[in-house]
């Protein structure tokens, strides 16, 4: 793997929380590096790690020691308004119960990372609608999110994940609320976003379901704050 190739390195990441009076590590150690163009998922059982380690790949927790290094440069050690800067620009979040905004229309909800960079509704509406024609969506623009189906919700989300053309999607149990077809859809649209050429976009997808993780190209299994495997997928590439 080049360098030109390593979206995000972890070296030897530890994380500890004060939980009554103990000091537990949900990280210990974590050493990984993520490709560019590689859709991987995070599994082990609650507790592992999971979350943690998605908070820490998003900037939105630091650790207490160890590198976090996103295109080579250091992340944790950004000020507040620098990782904030860095979530809203670089990173695009997909999220189990969607996060949409009632009150807003689908394109709406699509545009709002372009509100928060300081963009009017009406500037970003045209990119909007194209993100929501690329996950099928197009006939839905006008609906709010008590109109859609979980699938349209989730497809909006992904959509409003991509609108600032980010380096780094997490999605964090993505297909959760979903049935199995619809979810293999969602599946099928997060390696699309993964694998478009010339975008080297790293998507991590954090899952207790086993067989969406053997959708994707990389299972990373984390056990006790540790990486207990990290290996190619069953189906490599599963939904190409």
């Amino acid at each position: 793997m080049n360098a030109g190739d390593v979206t995000v390195e972890l070296v030897d990441v530890v994380r500890e929380y004060r939980i009554g009076g103990q000091s537990v590590r949900a990280l210990d150690g974590v050493g990984l590096t993520l490709a560019a163009g590689e859709f991987v998922s995070i599994v082990g059982p609650s507790g592992a790690g999971k979350s943690t380690l998605l908070h820490l790949l998003g900037a939105l927790d630091r650790p207490d020691s160890g590198s976090i290094r996103f295109r080579g440069t250091e992340i944790s050690g950004l000020d507040d308004g620098a990782q904030a800067e860095f979530r809203l620009r670089q990173v695009g979040f997909v999220f189990q119960f969607f996060n949409l905004i009632p009150t807003m229309s689908a394109w709406g909800n699509v545009a709002v990372p372009r509100l928060l960079a300081g963009q009017r509704l009406g500037q970003a509406k045209a990119d909007a609608l194209t993100l929501l024609d690329r996950v099928g969506l197009a006939a839905r623009a006008e609906h709010r999110p008590s109109e859609l189906s979980g699938g349209q919700m989730q497809r909006v989300a992904v959509a409003r994940a991509l609108i600032m053309d980010p380096v780094l999607v997490l999605a964090d149990e993505p297909t959760g609320n979903l049935d199995s077809a619809t979810g293999a859809s969602v599946l099928e649209l997060l390696a699309d976003v993964a694998h478009e050429p010339g975008r080297g976009r790293t998507v991590v997808m954090v899952t207790h379901d086993q067989d969406a993780a053997e959708s994707t190209d990389r299972v990373i299994g984390l056990r006790d704050g540790t990486v207990g495997e990290d290996r190619a997928a069953v189906a490599v590439g599963g939904p190409r």
